[in-house]
């Protein structure tokens, strides 16, 4: 069985295509700057003998439409092909980020399912409508092939009421919805499900806090293998300090901004979203120069750093006591699996708590799950690469087999 992921976003397409008869991409690759003059589809593809091929297209690329036409001539050229007919794809799985308190689990896409997405637009105004690009594109060129959605926020659907309302007028949450949803779900799952495999221990028995580090960032307590609480909230913006989103703030800030800097609601957004974080800090939102700065003693990368690994320290703390007892940390995401220093920082001084890092295994490098606390740790602290898309083909898998397809 073959399954193509799509990760459809306002001028790009994300692709995988999964040989699911072995747990592996054979092919994948991202179409970027569509509509723009210097577009460009990067491809990636296993040949016959194991060798990894690539390919580049710089040119203009009009239109979504266009573009995943390009994707799709790939997949079947003769020599960085990897399917002889577009027939070999049973489905295509969808990564859609809110499926809104309905869309609590994978679905089979069709019209109900398209509409509930539609109306979960006001919750992610920036990502559902181009999702919905992706399903219509990719129904009419993969008219054999079963569409499914996969959400971002059906993982945190176990979170308790205690946990995802906000203390705003309840009229607030009937009438709009308005309430903790939690985001890169795919990804804590898929690592905790990595994590009870490589510890050969039952999901439902571990205690876990999942850090996922990227441009984006979040965090989950997961209990007995459900997410009880996630840093994330209506919106990405909650939560940890990320590349260019400022996390936690005191929500009155906006108003001053509105009152003092004559800002509009759109222009606090923008600010919040893509002007703050680590960048909003010292100019820099990739933590890899921000590492390189900091140790040359520059001081708003030092800022900047501590900021964002006390963010990350002080969550690690309320999860525990939500928690109860605690298994398992686990860092996943570009930076969590790649930075042995801002791993290294945030579980300083929390020994008491029973975690405890060794400092070789955490500075060897790996691409493996891998257990980096010393040996009499209490809380094992691990480092799980995250493979979304390869989750989003399980889920995809398991939802057709299931209907009997």
């Amino acid at each position: 069985m073959k399954i193509l992921v799509i990760n459809t976003g306002s001028s790009s397409i994300k692709y995988q295509l999964f040989d699911m008869n072995i747990n592996k991409a054979i092919a994948s690759g991202i179409l970027e700057k569509i509509g723009e003059t210097d577009g460009r589809l990067t491809h990636f593809a296993d040949s016959k003998t194991g060798e990894r091929k690539k390919v580049v297209k710089d040119g203009k690329i009009e239109d979504h439409q266009k573009g995943l036409n390009q994707i799709v001539a790939l997949l079947l050229d003769r020599e960085f092909g990897v399917i002889r007919d577009i027939s070999e794809i049973t489905a295509v799985g969808h990564r859609v980020v809110h499926g809104g308190e309905n869309l609590r689990s994978p679905v089979i896409i069709n019209n109900d399912v398209i509409n509930v997405i539609k109306k979960n637009i006001p919750l992610a105004p920036l990502h559902n409508p181009h999702n919905l690009t992706g399903i219509e594109i990719a129904g009419s060129i993969f008219t054999n092939a079963h569409q499914v959605a996969v959400f971002d926020t059906a993982f945190h659907h176990t979170i308790p009421e205690k946990a995802y309302l906000y203390a705003l007028p309840i009229e607030f949450y009937k009438e709009h919805k308005i309430r903790r949803y939690g985001f890169h779900g795919t990804s804590h799952s898929y690592v905790s499900e990595e994590c009870s495999k490589y510890l050969k221990k039952n999901l439902c028995e571990l205690n876990m806090i999942t850090i996922h580090l990227g441009n984006g960032a979040s965090m989950a307590a997961i209990k007995n293998g459900q997410s009880i609480d996630t840093t994330m909230g209506m919106t990405p913006l909650e939560g940890l300090v990320m590349g260019t989103r400022s996390g936690d703030i005191d929500p009155s800030i906006a108003i001053f901004l509105a009152d003092n800097r004559n800002m509009s609601i759109r222009e606090i957004d923008n600010v919040l979203n893509k002007s703050s974080g680590l960048k909003g800090l010292c100019g820099s939102n990739d933590m890899r120069d921000v590492l390189q700065r900091k140790n040359a003693d520059d001081y708003l990368a030092k800022i900047a750093f501590d900021v964002y690994t006390y963010r990350i320290k002080k969550y690690i703390g309320a999860y525990f006591a939500s928690l109860g007892s605690l298994d398992c940390i686990i860092f996943t995401g570009g930076i969590g699996e790649n930075s042995s220093e801002v791993r290294q920082t945030i579980c300083h001084n929390l020994e008491n708590l029973g975690i405890e890092i060794d400092q070789d295994k955490n500075n060897a490098a790996g691409n493996e799950a891998r257990e980096i606390s010393v040996f009499n740790s209490k809380v094992k602290v691990m480092v799980i690469p995250t493979n979304e898309e390869l989750k989003i083909a399980q889920e995809t898998k398991n939802v057709i087999e299931n209907q009997g397809f």
